[in-house]
């Protein structure tokens, strides 16, 4: 990529997606994952997520590597509360701070496969898991606030006097992200100050977000100049795949994510919508976890313009496939943000 690359303004904050571990092979993964989070940087977007199930290596040690191979890229690392205590998480956000002077956000999970949740022995039911992950966070931001010790007693998680050392300078304090798919995942990101994060409905019928706090989508992006040079490489990238489908559809059985449901909803209805860039195929043969815009760089820019007019500003996007994926991306949000400010 080039030095004078187009880049995000205008109080967007964009993050791209690191690679899956089981998807890439071992002797490959880390080179691969420096980069994507290298090209992510010279993209201009403030951070990149990382993913956390059974399935993959431990998001903190992706983030370690991360931070050791960029300069100013965040970390947007998933947490998952039935892997480790409160505690652990405020240790790792202040020790990473402390050793490379760098922020982090935290992507807090309330749920995940059943499957994964079973083998971990939690069976705590969808809407309760909501309020474990306010308690959760509640007591890792206020060890990191550090104004002193944090005793706390609460439903699911206690601390007596608890301490953060050592302590984490204010400008480095995380952001947090949590689903807003749901009713108890909103009222949650609303209670911690968090951003409100949510797969999104095409934008005829994606509502205005009624969050009183930030607000942001999880969405892939394929921009080219033409609308048929777009459409191409997407049907390129993601084929039909039997195996796939036939994994979503035993992914939808074993989560009881409200996420994974409404876009399984949507994907049915949104067969008839013909000349809209938004495209669920991905999501349907289990290539990726979010739809896809895609078109001319003016026709996503139209949809990314609306997007943003209904209150969205933070944007996750998928894992970029080519160092200049994300370049093409951006002349679409640089266009969006024009078509917004007029």
């Amino acid at each position: 990529m080039t030095q004078d690359m187009q880049k995000p303004t205008g109080g967007l904050r964009i993050f791209s997606t690191a690679p899956q571990s089981r998807v890439v092979d071992r002797d490959l993964f880390v080179r691969n994952l420096i980069e994507i989070a290298q090209w992510s940087q010279q993209a201009g977007c403030e951070g990149i997520l990382i993913y956390t199930d059974n399935s993959l290596v431990d998001p903190w040690l992706v983030a370690q590597i991360i931070i050791e191979n960029t300069t100013t890229l965040c970390p947007l690392v998933a947490i998952q509360p039935v892997y480790m205590h409160p505690y652990t998480v405020a240790k790792m956000v202040a020790s990473l701070g402390h050793l490379y002077g760098r922020r982090i956000y935290l992507n807090m999970l309330a749920g995940g496969f059943k499957n994964d949740l079973a083998s971990l022995h939690d069976s705590t039911p969808h809407d309760k898991r909501y309020a474990r992950l306010v308690e959760y966070t509640t007591i890792i931001q206020e060890l990191l606030r550090g104004s002193g010790p944090v005793t706390y007693n609460g439903e699911f998680y206690s601390v007596d006097k608890l301490r953060m050392t050592p302590p984490l300078d204010s400008s480095l304090f995380p952001g947090v992200i949590v689903s807003g798919s749901s009713e108890a995942g909103l009222a949650a990101a609303t209670a911690l100050g968090a951003i409100a994060m949510k797969y999104p409905q095409s934008t005829q019928q994606e509502a205005q977000n009624q969050n009183t706090g930030e607000a942001g989508i999880r969405v892939g992006i394929v921009a080219r100049e033409t609308e048929t040079e777009a459409w191409e490489l997407a049907h390129t990238r993601f084929p039909g795949d039997r195996k796939g489908q036939l994994t979503h559809q035993l992914a939808m059985k074993t989560s009881d994510s409200q996420w994974h449901k409404q876009l399984s909803q949507l994907a049915e209805e949104s067969k008839s919508n013909n000349g809209s860039p938004y495209w669920l195929w991905p999501f349907e043969n289990y290539n990726t976890f979010c739809p896809y815009l895609v078109g001319s760089y003016e026709q996503v820019a139209v949809e990314l313009g609306k997007y943003m007019a209904q209150g969205f500003r933070t944007f996750i996007l998928d894992i970029p496939t080519a160092a200049d994926e994300l370049q093409h991306t951006n002349i679409a949000f640089a266009r969006a943000q024009q078509m917004v400010s007029k």
